[in-house]
């Protein structure tokens, strides 16, 4: 079973990100703040992490290259509302496998970037 952290400052995006990969055999844990993000990533292993961009406190992008720092080889798929095109450069530059736009939907190619991993 993959495990997985999503991190987002809106509980109920968690929930519903948390419930979608749930039901898709991923063992799914949620912080949220990139600070709650680190201790995790420290504590345990992962596989993969949906990083919000805009966190309270630590941004998304700094969690990104902490988490790629302290754990190469877990994939992180930035989300965000944001749809400025040099945040996703940044963050495919500090190690983001990709990068999903809110409002999202939970269609399976959606997702890809995570399902395609499991």
């Amino acid at each position: 079973m993959l495990r997985m952290l999503i991190v987002d400052d809106e509980p109920d995006i968690c929930e519903c990100l948390k419930d979608f990969f749930s039901a898709r055999g991923f063992a799914v844990s949620t912080v949220f703040s990139g600070e709650e993000a680190l201790e995790h990533v420290v504590q345990r292993p992962l596989d993969v992490v949906l990083l919000d961009i805009m966190l309270p406190g630590i941004s998304g992008l700094e969690v990104l290259k902490r988490v790629k720092s302290l754990s190469p080889q877990t994939k992180v798929v930035m989300v965000s509302g944001l749809s400025q095109r040099e945040l996703r450069v940044e963050a495919k530059a500090y190690g983001a496998s990709a990068y999903v736009p809110k409002p999202f939907d939970f269609s399976e190619a959606t997702w890809e970037p995570v399902l395609g991993h499991a």
